[in-house]
């Protein structure tokens, strides 16, 4: 099965810890996050995999290289030219992910031991567009959600700013992305045409017209580990990092 994992990013909530690196090499239990995602993905029989690149790219692809790509099929998608945000590095990777099958999009700075063939499965079973993880956490901006497990909308619940996909006062609840979709290859034939932009905002789009399923995975242990002290708190989270 085909996966990607979104690593371009600067990774500026980290600080200093990305001055002289790219997020993707940063250090738990001695394991850089990267090879904690190859490694999640292969778990659950993801064993093709491209990786975008952008702020020091050449470390990630000599890490790779050096680790002999984890004996993988695993390709670059090359951002260094220009950062292409979500939606339009997975527009960059389509020729690696078009196909017949879904594929997994995962960001490397998540950390989770949710069961990803369950994610899979459910996508499969619905026959969406897009299936993506989400859960009840505290956040800024949340996903809304309809009675069907639809996506909804989006709301900022610091600005009040939302925009809706569904009916205006349709029944909704608020719930978080996981960094973590199911996607079927016929995205490729909707998506903006951009060069750059946020896949969330061509969800919101495209939920007017498609089905853009939910999971939830309440019972699954999950950290976003973009910012300095949520490393600490992922040693904790997670003791025993195994494969």
């Amino acid at each position: 099965m085909k996966a990607m994992i979104f690593a371009a990013g600067r990774g500026t909530r980290l600080g200093k810890l990305t001055n002289d690196k790219p997020k993707a090499l940063v250090i738990i239990h001695n394991v850089t996050v990267l090879e904690i995602a190859i490694r999640t993905l292969v778990k659950y029989g993801f064993d093709r995999i491209i990786i975008n690149v952008f702020h020091f790219a050449d470390q990630v692809i000599s890490f790779l290289d050096d680790n002999k790509r984890f004996g993988l099929n695993i390709e670059i998608s090359d951002e260094r030219e220009e950062l292409l945000d979500t939606g339009g590095g997975l527009k960059k990777a389509s020729w690696f992910l078009d196909g017949t099958e879904p594929f997994l999009l995962y960001n490397v700075d998540v950390l989770t031991d949710l069961d990803l063939s369950l994610l899979y499965k459910s996508h499969i079973r619905t026959g969406a567009l897009a299936t993506l993880a989400v859960r009840h956490r505290k956040t800024a901006r949340y996903l809304m959600i309809d009675k069907h497990k639809k996506l909804y909308g989006w709301k900022n619940i610091e600005t009040g700013e939302q925009i809706l996909s569904g009916n205006v006062g349709e029944e909704h609840e608020l719930m978080a992305f996981s960094g973590i979709q199911v996607v079927s290859p016929e995205i490729f034939k909707v998506l903006p045409d951009k060069t750059t932009f946020p896949i969330m905002s061509a969800y919101l789009d495209l939920a007017r017209t498609h089905d853009i399923f939910t999971f939830e995975h309440d019972d699954s242990r999950w950290l976003d580990i973009g910012r300095p002290e949520s490393l600490e708190t992922a040693e904790e989270l997670f003791p025993n990092l195994k494969y």
